[in-house]
């Protein structure tokens, strides 16, 4: 087993290369935890960092969704933990030839309320992914042109252009299937009262308080899940959630501060986590309207920002500075752009001169109440600060202040959150900066890049798609579509009767595996 040492201030290229999808896992135990004798029953109880936006994947919009959402809902297509290459899920998948894919879905699934996870089940939840009203994934199904049933178990899309990045879409919310009979009767209301076919089921959501999920009987994985539900508390400030996880209140916390490693390693019983992850904090813009629709400006903040100070300050060295929404060790990372903006406050102060600001200006910015959160916002505010760029801040629950910044209100000019990965790059550009992607706050696009993005997805082959995302990296990059600052690095504590888990590249637990010992 590869490991890291968390102490180190920077992680050297080949080191990350080597460890894309190696974790680090220490404890009481001496093994692995996911190398741990399986065992049925038992609840688990879980310190989560937030409040989801929504337990309906196609309405949500946060990105620490996921952990929770994939405990009822599971997917079409799959992925592999440590390479996030496609899989077969609920359905195996075919492209008999560039624009059509066909899937053909596994028999005797069952959804929490007993409605069949047929072909019929799977058109219904395609189309509302990709043309409801209240759907946040459209862009994910662009490429859609028509959905078919062309057999019991199985469904035919016609496609409008070639996408080779469909199969891992399915891998996201847009392959979670809700029960259409769900929808139909409750409609809005399933928002809060989900009903999936994954392997537990919905028991209870109290808001900033708790979920509670429960065994699905009726599984289609014959044998699993061996846990009789999970807990999840909520819990968004990261200290309180490992004390937590140390008096015994709960068995493990995720996504916790590199500040934090220490108290792990002095509790008795514990085990720790840590792996690379594609998790980038980034400083998302809303480029549609003033100040920000102008370049100029855009380019001040980024060349304002000291990424290499941030992770110092901020993770405690744990991380990577970002150039871009990938890092450097990706097949995808385009090492030309990386270098156009160093850290130049006179550079920037020189562009908001230019751009008519030459006194500075104030800007509107949204961010979360947890300590780290607050801390990271210091940091910024310091960097740009000093380039005469001024933050207002207004700052809530991930959910609340995300969904103020990216849904109908637009109500900063800037949010500082981080872009939680997605299992293919073209995900990551579609839903980030293309129109009328949920993430582009502004839903405006040049068509240049919504027209790289399509060429992204046409061939499967990585030296060919790897030369597209280049020019769509140098124009993401050039004009300054966000403020990319850190990738953060996994790291999770866990007690020692947690047996199991193992981490992915997402940095987003998934709880298949785990039991208790």
């Amino acid at each position: 087993m590869t490991t890291i040492d968390l102490g180190t201030r920077t992680l050297r290229r080949r080191d990350i290369l080597a460890l894309m999808g190696g974790a680090v896992v220490t404890g009481a135990l001496g093994l692995p935890a996911w190398a741990q004798e399986a065992k049925k029953g038992g609840v688990l109880k879980v310190a989560a960092p937030a409040n989801p936006s929504s337990l309906d994947p196609a309405t949500g919009g946060a990105g620490s969704d996921h952990s929770i959402l994939w405990t009822m809902y599971d997917t079409l297509v799959e992925w592999d933990y440590e390479t996030l290459k496609p899989k077969p899920g609920m359905a195996k998948w075919s492209f008999p030839d560039p624009k059509t894919m066909v899937l053909d879905i596994t028999p005797g699934i069952k959804f929490h309320d007993g409605t069949a996870m047929d072909a019929e089940a799977v058109k219904f939840n395609l189309e509302r992914n990709r043309s409801d009203q209240r759907s946040n994934i459209k862009p994910d199904l662009s490429s859609v042109d028509a959905v078919e049933v062309t057999g019991p178990l199985q469904v035919t899309l016609k496609l409008k252009n070639s996408d080779t990045a469909l199969p891992a879409i399915l891998s996201d919310r847009a392959g979670m299937m809700v029960s259409p009979t769900n929808i139909k009767v409750l409609g809005n209301e399933t928002d809060r009262k989900p009903v999936g076919a994954g392997p537990w089921k919905f028991v209870r959501w109290n808001d900033n308080e708790i979920i509670v999920v429960m065994r699905h009987d009726q599984y289609w994985r014959q044998g699993r899940p061996y846990l009789d539900g999970i807990e999840f508390n909520i819990i968004p400030e990261n200290a309180t959630a490992l004390r937590s996880v140390v008096a015994g209140q709960n068995d493990m916390a995720f996504q916790l501060p590199a500040r934090l490693k220490p108290v792990i390693e002095r509790a008795k019983n514990l085990e720790t986590v840590s792996s690379p992850t594609l998790y980038c904090i980034q400083l998302y813009l809303n480029y549609a309207r003033s100040p920000l629709d102008n370049l100029k400006v855009r380019q001040a903040i980024n060349f304002a920002l000291d990424r290499d100070a941030f992770v110092k300050a901020a993770l405690n060295g744990l991380g990577e500075a970002a150039r871009m929404t990938l890092p450097s060790s990706h097949w995808a990372f385009n090492k030309d752009v990386a270098g156009l903006y160093p850290y130049n406050t006179e550079k920037a102060k020189q562009l908001l001169a230019e751009a008519g600001y030459k006194d500075g200006l104030e800007l509107t910015i949204g961010g979360y109440t947890d300590q780290d959160s607050v801390r990271r916002g210091e940091v910024i505010q310091d960097q740009l600060g000093k380039a005469g760029i001024r933050l207002k801040f207004t700052r809530g629950t991930i959910a609340e202040i995300s969904a103020q910044f990216f849904a109908t209100e637009k109500k900063f000019d800037l949010l500082v959150s981080a872009w939680t990965g997605r299992p293919d790059p073209s995900m990551t550009y579609a839903l980030g900066f293309d129109k009328g992607a949920y993430y582009n706050a502004g839903r405006t696009a040049d068509p240049e890049l919504s027209k790289l993005i399509q060429e992204s997805r046409v061939s499967e082959d990585l030296a060919k798609r790897a030369e597209v995302f280049a020019k769509i990296q140098k124009f993401t990059v050039e004009n300054a579509l966000s403020a990319p600052l850190a990738f953060q690095f996994e790291l999770d504590a866990l007690s020692a009767k947690v047996k199991g888990f193992k981490p992915n590249l997402l940095g987003k637990p998934k709880f298949e595996n785990i039991s208790l010992g």
